[in-house]
């Protein structure tokens, strides 16, 4: 890995589990979420099993949401990103370290989470195993999606509702894959391996097209 590329990497591994973004602040929202669901739906254990694995995705969603609006704010703040602009090198790969920075300070510790949480919301083992896996692999995809949205709203100063309105919409489809995916180990007939693949598909194609689009809006935003 280039020096630049590694140096960048840890600057925004450390901006990223700061306090007001960091895997702390990340992690306490998702587990309010999770806690706060068997309190409105009741003490119905199998209800709870039944919609925990979209309870752990939506919360892994809003979660993930908390800390998008900093990603290249605080780089514009402090004219980091104009410096970045009028360096010379590719800007989707400075995006790609920044988002694979963002998702390891702020997407795994959610990932990591899970199965802790998991115990309230009464899932099996091998339901816990499932959305574990999915999360790993669609997270990466909402960090992604997220940095799209990020990007388009870096020139505004308030704009964390705006982005949240932007980027929950794009990220349907992987809601919809992983909650599929996570929930098919509890429901005999319905297949696991195939939402799976297409949430990692979901994940590849956010790989090549966010970098792409945030590098974009970056650039639209500093004419």
């Amino acid at each position: 890995m280039s020096g630049w590329v590694w140096a960048l990497f840890l600057r925004e591994l450390r901006l990223s589990v700061r306090v007001g973004g960091g895997a702390l602040i990340g992690v306490l929202f998702f587990l309010a979420v999770i806690t706060v669901i068997p309190f409105g739906v009741g003490p119905d254990l199998n209800l709870l099993a039944l919609i925990g694995p979209a309870v752990l995705w939506i919360g892994a969603l809003l979660a993930t949401l908390l800390g998008l609006d900093r990603l290249f704010q605080a780089d514009r703040d402090d004219g980091s990103l104009d410096l970045m602009l009028m360096a010379g090198r590719p800007l989707e790969l400075l995006v790609l370290v920044k988002c694979a920075a963002h998702w390891l300070g702020t997407g795994l510790p959610l990932v990591i989470a899970a199965p802790v949480l998991s115990i309230f919301l009464n899932l099996e083992p091998l339901a816990v195993g499932a959305v574990t896996l999915t999360l790993l692999a669609g997270t990466p995809a909402l960090t992604l999606i997220g940095a799209i949205g990020a990007a388009l709203t870096v020139s505004l100063r308030r704009g964390g509702l705006l982005l949240a309105v932007l980027v929950i919409p794009f990220s349907i489809p992987v809601l919809i894959f992983g909650v599929s995916a996570a929930g098919a180990v509890t429901r005999e007939p319905a297949p696991f391996l195939t939402p799976f693949l297409f949430l990692c598909a979901l994940s590849l194609i956010a790989l090549v097209v966010g970098p792409v689009a945030s590098a974009l809006a970056l650039r639209f935003s500093s004419d």
